[in-house]
């Protein structure tokens, strides 16, 4: 990466009591870079975004915050972060420029730049329009837009939003996407969401959490391995092995009577599977590339195991 790294984490663990609820994780995010983090419930995200955020102390491990070390230097920290919990945290009561302001004091931002600031984040928001009206009277979508305004409105280099589309309707989840892609230009982001479809639109890399690790990272497009997949189906199907004996393939399995999946080094590596089939008299019919989605690998990667499902 050779971006400027906006967060850097090594080890970083907490249980509660005799619960590990994260287990030695390392993060690395840099400007104009969005990190997915993907798991399921209980797999460990939300304490681990707290983490980051300072909300909870971690048991173990170090977290860096544009060079800032979280727990020996906290409020220059906490001031490069900007946080939006899955609930915003909202004044029902309160105008929406009345919170602002208020959100802009509590980060200390100082008087000769709060009024430019709050304009700012309203504009980018897109809240402009409802800027006098009373948040409890707002939309959910606003709502959503407005907790991510109150993280931003002091310019922090990273962001980290938890669920940000959960409950929106499809047009409104569509803008909060389109203030994330905005974000990402200037900003590191992290997100966390139970939503394929948000990963795969606004993010780069996905992190995939289960039962407290990182167990599979990867670029969100094109799938990390998904180019070097290939399924091949033959009149008279050789052996796995003797296809993976040759030179560039990296596993061959059999699927059905008649067809192998290899996953190959490169794509060189097929001349050679050809150039064999032909050779020993393998009649090959079919080649086609199979790309893994999203989903499935992330099926794949919290399957139970078989002493979870017992």
């Amino acid at each position: 990466m050779t971006a400027e790294v906006l967060l850097e984490t090594t080890g970083l663990a907490r249980a509660f009591g005799p619960h590990a609820a994260v287990r030695g994780i390392d993060l690395r995010v840099g400007r104009g870079e969005c990190l997915a983090l993907l798991g399921l419930n209980g797999a460990g995200k939300t304490t681990t975004l707290e983490m980051l955020c300072g909300v909870l102390a971690p048991g173990a491990g170090t977290i860096r915050v544009a060079g800032h070390d979280l727990l020996a230097e906290p409020r220059a920290a906490r001031q490069c972060l900007g946080y939006l919990p899955e609930t915003p945290p909202l004044q029902p009561d309160a105008r929406v420029i009345d919170y602002l302001h208020w959100a802009a004091v509590v980060r200390r931002i100082p008087r000769s730049r709060r009024r430019h600031l709050v304009e700012r984040t309203l504009e980018r928001c897109c809240l402009g329009g409802v800027r006098r009206r009373v948040i409890r009277n707002l939309s959910r979508g606003y709502q959503q837009r407005l907790g991510i305004a109150q993280a931003i409105v002091h310019q922090p280099p990273l962001v980290v939003l938890d669920e940000p589309t959960v409950g929106l309707d499809p047009r409104q989840v569509q803008g909060v996407r389109a203030l994330i892609g905005d974000l990402r230009r200037d900003h590191g982001v992290i997100l966390s969401t139970h939503v394929l479809a948000d990963v795969e639109a606004a993010c780069d890399r996905v992190a995939i959490l289960h039962d407290g690790r990182i167990i599979h990272e990867q670029a969100v497009a094109p799938a990390a391995d998904g180019d070097r997949r290939y399924r091949l189906r033959f009149d008279r199907p050789p052996r796995p092995d003797a296809v993976q004996a040759l030179d560039g393939v990296l596993a061959a399995e059999a699927e059905g009577e008649q067809s192998l999946r290899v996953v190959v080094r490169d794509e060189a590596a097929l001349d050679g599977i050809v150039a064999q089939a032909a050779h020993g008299g393998w009649r090959l019919r079919e080649l086609a590339r199979e790309v893994r989605t999203l989903e499935q690998v992330f099926l794949a990667c919290t399957a139970p195991r078989p002493e979870e499902a017992a």
